[in-house]
């Protein structure tokens, strides 16, 4: 390598999800990739433009308008040896599958007494900020966490969207993959994993003495953003990016609140009974000791998202939010 030289290199969420869907199909022959308009189209969001013209119509392969139908395939070339990638367009067609989710894919293993594994992979758009009015703008994962059975991701950075599916196709059970429709045009440097990606862990994206901004998805650069503003103000946020939503890495969320001694929770779901909930309820659990205010919760607005982009910003969790939530539990 020459003076200068780095292996890093300019790319996109969306791409990086493309590569990695590429390297999964060049490595495993077992793999392949199914949904609605993934194929002739490349993706209704484009991930996987370019895949049909590499791979053929057996490896990636456009199906009907039938998300129970499909979802159920995939479920059934799990069983049969193979690694399918089962898209669905946004999380809530995903409700069309749902019995096949949470009644074969979750559950097959321990009703076989662990005679049938089911390594399914599924991939969902997430998430609102785009204009797509109340029926395409759910973050639903809170709900999908609620299973025992399946694995739960939420890839927020370039690295993750690379490298998170490689772990997810050798894991044995079902594993659901929420990608955030704001992220796909995210862009920056995207270098090689320092280290063998896990999915068992939450990061630490940025360190703090203050208090702890504890998020995933979406809503990761929003914290950041936060954190930039509470620094003006002389607070040292720390941000924790949970990553993988079931099974939750509790130890790292009781690490950082250990640390810091406060926390703020940012879930774009409505509250009642939210991701941020389970949270919340983990840390006033097995950290209420180390707590010097009680736990904040920044969540979007219980209603159907709006239309219109001022009523949608409204009703999302904000940086301006955020930053307000975390002087009521410093100040």
């Amino acid at each position: 390598m020459g003076p200068g030289r780095t292996d890093e290199r300019k790319t996109t969420y969306r791409e990086a999800l493309r590569e990695g869907l590429r390297e999964a199909m060049r490595s495993d022959d077992r793999v392949f990739l199914m949904g609605e308009d993934v194929g002739r189209y490349g993706g209704c969001f484009g991930v996987s433009l370019g895949l049909l013209e590499e791979f053929g119509p057996e490896r990636v392969r456009d199906t009907p308008l039938s998300e129970s139908a499909f979802v159920g395939a995939g479920i059934g070339a799990a069983l049969a040896g193979m690694r399918p990638i089962v898209e669905i367009m946004t999380v809530n067609f995903s409700l069309l599958a749902l019995d096949q989710i949470l009644n074969n894919a979750a559950t097959l293993l321990h009703m076989s007494g662990g005679q049938l594994p089911v390594p399914l992979v599924i991939r969902m758009t997430t998430g609102a900020g785009r204009q797509l009015a109340a029926q395409h703008s759910h973050s639903l994962e809170g709900w999908y966490a609620h299973i025992p059975g399946i694995r739960v991701i939420a890839p927020a950075t370039l690295e993750d969207a690379r490298h998170m599916l490689a772990p997810a196709l050798a894991d044995p059970d079902p594993v659901l993959i929420f990608e955030h429709g704001v992220l796909y045009n995210a862009s920056g440097e995207l270098g090689p994993p320092a280290a063998a990606v896990d999915l068992d862990h939450a990061a630490v994206r940025r360190s703090g003495t203050d208090i702890s901004l504890i998020t995933y998805g979406g809503s990761l650069p929003k914290a950041l953003m936060a954190a930039d503003e509470l620094a003006v103000d002389g607070i040292s946020a720390e941000v924790v990016d949970l990553r993988t939503l079931r099974p939750l890495d509790g130890g790292t969320i009781a690490a950082s609140v250990a640390r810091t001694h406060r926390a703020v929770v940012v879930d774009e779901a409505w509250r009642t009974g939210s991701l941020a909930a389970e949270v919340s309820a983990r840390i006033a659990e097995g950290s209420f000791y180390e707590l010097d205010a009680p736990v904040e919760r920044v969540c979007s607005a219980e209603c159907p998202m709006p239309y219109a982009r001022r009523l949608e910003e409204a009703a999302l969790p904000q940086v301006t939010d955020i930053v307000a939530a975390a002087h009521r539990a410093v100040d």
